[in-house]
Order: C-alpha cells, then sequence, then structure tokens
C-alpha cells in the first residue's frame, strides 16, 4: 500500500465529523438522566443478575398480592445494570450515548450512500437528529432507534438494490424482543414491504410479476422466521400480545406524559420536518410508490398520537425525503442551486477519498476516557429529582405504606430499594388502569381519594412540593409536614407511630408555590 493510500486513512470524512459532533452533542445534551425510569431498570437489572432469574412478579412495590409483572426488557436491563457496575451512572450515560450517536451515525451513513447532494443531506440529518432529542433518555427504548435503522436498512436494500441481507432480521428480532417491546414495528415494516410487493404483483405488468411474487414469497419465509426467533424470551408468545395491551388501554396511555399525543402548537423541530414531509411528497414529480406512501402515514399517524414517537417517523421519513429533493437539486435550473450542486460535487469527491473508521475509534476512545468518574460526574438532577429527600428517607428509616409521586417512586427504586418500597413508579403498564386511577384520584383529590388511603393502609406521603396534595395536607391538622425542600415534601399521619417524628421536625418550613 502507498503512503498516499495509508494517508486516507487519516483524512476525516463527513461521516467522521458527523459521528465526532453528534458524540459531543448527545453528551453534551445533559438530558440523558432527565427521566428516572433509568433507575429501576438499573435496580431490576441488578435483580436479574443477583438472582439469575428473571421477575415474574412485582419486587418494587408493597401491593399484595404482588403484582405480575411482564419485565420485557430484562436483556436490556441487564446491559444498563452492568454499565452501572463499572461506572455508575457515568457509565449509563456514556453506553447510551454511543448508541444514539452509532444509530444516527449508520443513518447518515445510509443516507449518503443514496443521495448526491452534501447540503441536502447535512439538513435533513440535522433536522432528524434535532426532531429525535424528544426522547432521547438512558433507557431501552434507545435499542429500537438502533434496530429500526438497521431493519429499515436491510428492507430497502433488498426491494430497491436486490441485495438480499434478511437473513439477518431474525438474528436482529432475537435480540430486539428481549431488549424492548418497539420489536413489534420490525413486523410493521415487513408488513408494509410484503403488502406493497403484493400490490405490484397484482398491478404490474406480467413481465414484472414473478419477481414481486418471489418477493413476497421471501419477505413471508422471513416475516415467519422473525415470528419464531420473537418466541425466544422468557414470557413465550404473551410477549407478542403486550404492545398491543398497552397501546389499547386509554387510560394508561393517557397517563403517562411521553404517550400523549405531539403538540402542534409546539415550536419544536418535529413540526418542520412533518411539514417538510407532507409538502414534498405533494408537490414532488416523483409518484410516491406503495410502500414509501404507507411507511409515511403509518409513521405520521404514530407521531402525532404519542410523542414518543416522533424519533421513529424522523427515521423513516428521512431518505423518502430526502431522494426527492436530491432529485428536485439535480434537475433544477436555478443559479443559486447550480452553485451549490457545484460545490457539493466537489467536496464529495475529496470526501470519498477517506478511509476507514480512525476517527470515530479514537473519539470513542477519547470519549470514554474524559468521561470516568472523577472527570465529570453525571448523577439526577437534585434541583428537580428527590435526592435531598431520599436521603432523608434513608437517614429516618420511615415504616408503614407511603403514597409517592409516580417519578419520585422510580429515584426510590434506584437509591433506597429494598429500604423502602413504592405504590407506583413508572411502570405504569404492571400496576394497570385500576391501580392508575386510584393515583390520579389522590393527586387531584377526586372523589374518594381518602378511601384509597384506606385501601392501602397509607399513612405517609412523598410528594412534589408544588402539587395540589401537598398543598392540601399542609392544612390538614391530622398530618404533620416533616421534611421539605423546592422539590419535595414528605408528611406523615398524626398518629403514635411517627410521634417520635413530628416532635423531632415540629416547624419545618414548607415550600409553598404561587398560583401561576
Amino acid at each position: 500500500m502507498s503512503i498516499e493510500k495509508k494517508s486516507d486513512y487519516f483524512i476525516p470524512a463527513l461521516r467522521d465529523i458527523y459521528f465526532v459532533v453528534l458524540l459531543l452533542a448527545v453528551y453534551s445534551y445533559g438530558n440523558l438522566l432527565s427521566d428516572c425510569d433509568t433507575g429501576y431498570h438499573i435496580r431490576a437489572g441488578d435483580y436479574i443478575l443477583k438472582n439469575f432469574s428473571i421477575p415474574r412478579t412485582d419486587i418494587f412495590s408493597y401491593i399484595s398480592p404482588a403484582l405480575p409483572w411482564t419485565a420485557h426488557e430484562w436483556l436490556s436491563e441487564i446491559i444498563m445494570s452492568l454499565a452501572h457496575k463499572v461506572l455508575g451512572l457515568n457509565g449509563v450515560v456514556i453506553f447510551f450515548t454511543l448508541v444514539i450517536t452509532c444509530t444516527y451515525y449508520f443513518l447518515f451513513r445510509i443516507l449518503r450512500a443514496h443521495n448526491g447532494n452534501l447540503w441536502l443531506l447535512l439538513a435533513m440529518i440535522a433536522l432528524v437528529s434535532l426532531t429525535s432529542t424528544i426522547h432521547w433518555l438512558a433507557r431501552p427504548h434507545i435499542f429500537t432507534l438502533l434496530f429500526l435503522v438497521l431493519w429499515y436498512h436491510l428492507l430497502d436494500q433488498y426491494h430497491y438494490k436486490d441485495k438480499n441481507y434478511l437473513f439477518i432480521l431474525p438474528i436482529l428480532m432475537l435480540l430486539w424482543v428481549n431488549l424492548h417491546g418497539g420489536f413489534i414495528i420490525g413486523f410493521v415494516l415487513l408488513g408494509i414491504y410484503f403488502i406493497g410487493n403484493l400490490i405490484a404483483w397484482y398491478a404490474n405488468e406480467a413481465k414484472k410479476r414473478p419477481e414481486s411474487l418471489k418477493k413476497c414469497r421471501i419477505l413471508a419465509i422471513i416475516g415467519i422466521a422473525c415470528l419464531v426467533a420473537s418466541l425466544v424470551n422468557p414470557f413465550g408468545y404473551q410477549i407478542l400480545l403486550f404492545p398491543f395491551k398497552l397501546v389499547g388501554d386509554q387510560v394508561l396511555m393517557s397517563f403517562a406524559q411521553e404517550h400523549h399525543p405531539a403538540n402542534l402548537q409546539d415550536a419544536h423541530p418535529y413540526n418542520f420536518l412533518l411539514f417538510l414531509t407532507l409538502g414534498v411528497l405533494m408537490v414532488s414529480r416523483y409518484r410516491v410508490n406503495f410502500i414509501e406512501l404507507a411507511l409515511v402515514l403509518v409513521f405520521i399517524y404514530m407521531s402525532l398520537y404519542s410523542i414518543r414517537n416522533i424519533p421513529l417517523f424522523a427515521i423513516i421519513a428521512a431518505p423518502i425525503v430526502l431522494k426527492r429533493l436530491d432529485a428536485w437539486f439535480s434537475e433544477s435550473d436555478s443559479r443559486i442551486i447550480r452553485f451549490l450542486n457545484r460545490r457539493s460535487d466537489s467536496f464529495a469527491e475529496t470526501d470519498s477519498k477517506a478511509r476507514g473508521f480512525f476517527w470515530p475509534i479514537i473519539a470513542t476512545i477519547v470519549f470514554v476516557l474524559i468521561s470516568f468518574p472523577g472527570i465529570r460526574e453525571h448523577y439526577f438532577d437534585p434541583q428537580r429529582k428527590p435526592v435531598a429527600a431520599v436521603e432523608f428517607l434513608k437517614h429516618e428509616h420511615i415504616h408503614g405504606n407511603m403514597f409517592n409521586n409516580e417519578e419520585f417512586g422510580d429515584y426510590i427504586i434506584y437509591s433506597a430499594y429494598p429500604q423502602y418500597e413504592v405504590f407506583v413508579d413508572g411502570r405504569n403498564d404492571m400496576y394497570g388502569a385500576d391501580h392508575v386511577r386510584d393515583y390520579t384520584r389522590v393527586v387531584s383529590l377526586g372523589a374518594g381519594w381518602e378511601e384509597v388511603f384506606e385501601t392501602y393502609d397509607i399513612d405517609w406521603v412523598f410528594f412534589n412540593a408544588d402539587s395540589l396534595l401537598s398543598r392540601y395536607l399542609l392544612e390538614r391538622e391530622d398530618w404533620h409536614l416533616i421534611y421539605a425542600d423546592k422539590v419535595a415534601h414528605i408528611y406523615v399521619r398524626d398518629i403514635p407511630e411517627y410521634e417520635y417524628l413530628i416532635e423531632k421536625y415540629p416547624d419545618v418550613e414548607p415550600v409553598v408555590y404561587e398560583d401561576q
């Protein structure tokens, strides 16, 4: 190999620059631990590793009898537990930062392979990345983003390029089904490509029908293989029903913020991507085939139905929109666009000389080294999470059943399990609609809320300071405030069991928030 060719491996390609920039952006984003669900996933993984078994019933709450629990993200939880054992929360953040970066790096490379104009590519990948930040968290669903990119690419390669690597899909499914419930999206994509080819077989002229029929046959075989692979999980066929049970329960879907519909009034990149997608497809001279139309419509609906699906829509829409924008740029007679095309071609020629993965590897090594504990610490934000309040709880060892804020429950599991067991946490699918209704009845002080306390024998409350419940309990003579900060209040009943706490903390000053 010549010296000149060796040097090609040290030339940073555009994809390498994007990798480094994205890695720094995700790490600097600092929002991966904004949701305490990360905490209970880590502790679930700890339990699995310690007991060499996957829990079938709830282990974190005091609800009796113990509720059935489909721990469908068990493999993700093991990975998170291992990362946490090595580097604490730093390890979890490092791991998911790398997964997110690799996901969108792969998407960049896929788009680069099919797109001629680098300016359009950069604009699109930037828009997709910004749109996706809405659900970048250190949680198992990040695996679904990665697997969706790979799955989508393999299907596209087969359908449009006749490159058959579909045998990889059952292998991916074997992992995906044990990592996150989003595996069902893989079957959605398979179904769309199968129906698209079935329609093509019916509508095409006679000489093209055998090819469409062949693709239908192969996709059907791969679909069956993926279905078999999906059954290789601790819960068998029930795992296939789990996503439908969750989505079909309107109480659970309306309860969690991330399941709420997208708000188009928000100034968010998603709005621009949504209208760009619709606009490009309407005005493009290139006809949309059934597969593209079905993909766009299905994932637009999913993104409008639940904000957590917005990153999925961004990944699906990117190649479809970019292909049409690229065609429009290449055919345009505009002087400005012709200039941009020439500059893009010139840059692309230089960019194509780059080889290998030198810069992503170096960036990853440096990133891991500077992320070790002692250089920068990652933690749940004590200004927004009940960090100080839980330390108080661990010190005081309060007995009895508590009523807690849902988000607080996740942090309690992370920081104070098994000393404390919770009333509710982020596993809404496990608790079910009735339990969620009980929770919301208390939170809103709805009719019969005190009956909930009696049913569950609740004697103390751990809730956010700026809540209706906290304000109400402040006015009650039969409840006593023993701890208060800007995040959380802790109340106990005025009963003999807690007399020592009431005497110990007689004059705690509450944090009172004025009505907006």
